[in-house]
């Protein structure tokens, strides 16, 4: 597909992204799914790609997985959920590309699959679905959304170059990892409990915005990790 070819040159705009926020000391909150358990793989219906027998892949359905967490402590206010890819290759010349492979080994940097903020203090889940019922060429709109608050994840980079699918991507988009990378890919579905009603970030603001406006208001965070790849042998335990 031409935007999962053209899209990563941009990635480079990627580079350099902080780290997640909240401080050392912040309480844990007990973060759960029940569309997969930690540490195991994604199942692809939550993917954004999957694979092909034609082109090695294609969309997938890209719904959101449940997500739920432990009532944040006292003083929470609101959370905000944050998932990130730490594996994404930072040179991403050769991604996609017949005949090359992406080493395990190469550097990597993050990427923002989901960028969730504000979401009331009352809630505790996010149903499957809730966020995204299905893949959205251009993206979803950015803002107010049904549960909280949407930030732009990175689709809204890897897509520029590519007419037919670039835009602002808002809320969540899930896995697309480069089909020819040796590596599996981790998913790291952060939740945070914060002393604030509202990060108070209007436009179309993305994840490093909302870690600069989390810093200091993390009272507690917790996460729940998933594996996704491309290669046969990790896609078929998905189904």
């Amino acid at each position: 597909m031409k935007g999962m070819r053209l899209g990563v040159v941009t990635l480079a705009a990627l580079l350099g992204m902080p780290a997640l926020a909240g401080s050392a000391d912040a309480a844990s909150l007990t973060v759960k799914s029940a569309d997969f358990k930690n540490g195991q793989v994604i199942p692809a219906v939550y993917a954004f790609c999957v694979p092909a027998d034609v082109g090695h892949m294609k969309l997938g359905t890209d719904k959101n997985p449940e997500i739920s967490w432990s009532k944040g402590p006292k003083g929470t206010q609101s959370y905000a959920l944050i998932v990130i890819d730490p594996d994404v290759p930072r040179d991403f010349t050769n991604g996609n590309q017949e005949g090359k492979v992406l080493p395990a080994s190469m550097p990597r940097t993050n990427f923002y699959h989901w960028i969730l903020v504000d979401i009331p203090a009352n809630t505790t889940e996010i149903p499957e679905a809730a966020d995204s019922e299905t893949l959205v060429p251009h993206g979803k709109p950015p803002g107010p959304a049904k549960i909280g608050v949407r930030g732009m994840n990175s689709y809204t980079v890897f897509m520029a170059s590519d007419d037919q699918m670039k835009g602002a991507y808002g809320g969540y988009d899930g896995p697309c990892p480069p089909w020819n990378d040796q590596r599996t890919h981790r998913y790291r579905f952060t939740v945070y409990a914060l002393d604030v009603p509202s990060l108070n970030l209007g436009g179309a603001f993305d994840g490093d915005a909302a870690e600069r406006a989390m810093q200091g208001h993390v009272l507690a965070k917790g996460e729940i990790v998933g594996v996704y790849s491309l290669k046969p042998t990790i896609t078929k335990k998905s189904k």
